[in-house]
């Protein structure tokens, strides 16, 4: 069971990796529970029980709007013979075409580099976002999260973003540079959201990190040294903060990630294995998450990777939960509860997947 304060949710999976939550019903659950519309922007599909949800909606007459990443729909090389079925992608390009046949409105991004992002807005009251994308391997193989928001106040925001979406101003080809939104209480949780390239996330990560006192913990897919986020982890900790976290295993090994420089320098690294478990239905494909824990009461998260392109080139967003300046004891409680959740999936991960990182 997820954690759930008042409207805010957070879901940890997926439970065939030994995760707390289904997140493939998560999202097919969310998408049944609208009644007027569905604005989706997620970077790829490939799992049919979520794409038969959408074409469901669309045939109960939701209005149904869809933006893709267009190079999930590409054969790698190009098929010789193109009239013939076939070729990397095959489910997503049948997917995608069966939900334009049942009426659904279907786009693909402008943005020359990745569309990254994973958010439906359901009838502008209500959002689910977080590191997931709607595949077989992201609700089965790869840990991830889920956020789901029920505020008009925060859906607002992401059809705002969804619109300009729409309109092509995003990414590389952004024209607005949207001011940071004013963080929002939902249930006597603040959550402040960003979206890249517009505000900066990197730096409000930093930011957040360099309030910290006690302790931050994460797990993420991407930690790349170009990041800036890994200079502010050094800082913090020489200043006596604790941090431990988890990298995914191929792209915590490749010379442009962080890993080794914060090994280095004493903070508690781990690299998630990939060897089979055998108490589990599914193999671990990949650490997918972009989490953070700060203090065990702020929680950060999203589908924003640590690393350069990232915060400049791709279009992300993040949702950051609590406040370390909060002094209401009862604000507190409800925030520590919902890093918890979080905190307790993290070091899980490493118990279960962990290695050490070798320097």
């Amino acid at each position: 069971m997820p954690v759930t304060i008042g409207n805010v949710n957070l879901y940890m999976g997926p439970h065939t990796l030994g995760a707390p939550d289904n997140l493939e019903e998560t999202i097919v659950d969310f998408i049944e529970g609208a009644e007027k519309r569905l604005e989706i922007a997620i970077q790829e599909v490939d799992n049919w029980n979520i794409a038969n949800a959408i074409i469901k909606a669309k045939q109960r007459g939701i209005t149904t709007t869809v933006v893709l990443e267009g190079d999930y729909l590409k054969s790698y090389p190009g098929l010789k013979n193109p009239y013939r079925e076939g070729g990397s992608l095959q489910h997503n390009r049948e997917i995608m075409a069966t939900m334009m046949r049942a009426g659904v409105n279907v786009k693909l991004d402008f943005n020359t580099s990745i569309f990254h992002q994973k958010f439906i807005v359901r009838d502008r009251v209500s959002v689910l976002t977080g590191s997931t994308n709607f595949t077989y391997t992201g609700v089965t193989n790869n840990l991830n999260h889920i956020f789901v928001i029920h505020d008009k106040k925060i859906a607002v925001l992401y059809y705002r973003e969804f619109k300009e979406i729409m309109q092509g101003h995003f990414g590389k080809l952004n024209e607005g540079h949207d001011k940071i939104p004013d963080i929002e209480e939902v249930s006597e949780i603040p959550i402040k959201v960003l979206f890249a390239p517009d505000h900066n996330p990197e730096m409000e990560i930093m930011k957040q990190m360099a309030k910290a006192t006690n302790r931050i913990d994460f797990a993420i897919f991407t930690f790349s040294q170009s990041s800036g986020i890994d200079d502010q982890m050094l800082l913090s900790a020489r200043a006596g903060v604790k941090i431990k976290g988890v990298f995914e295993n191929k792209a915590g090994n490749q010379k442009w990630a962080a890993t080794k420089v914060l090994d280095r320098a004493g903070i508690d690294t781990y690299l998630a294995s990939k060897l089979v478990h055998d108490e589990f239905p599914e193999k671990l494909g990949k650490l997918h998450h972009k989490l953070m824990i700060i203090d065990e009461q702020v929680v950060i998260g999203g589908s924003f990777n640590y690393t350069g392109p990232a915060n400049a080139l791709n279009d992300e967003n993040i949702m950051i939960f609590g406040n370390l300046h909060e002094t209401d004891p009862a604000k507190i409680s409800k925030q520590k509860e919902f890093a918890s959740y979080a905190l307790k999936e993290v070091n899980r991960i490493i118990e279960v997947f962990g290695r050490e990182v070798y320097t």
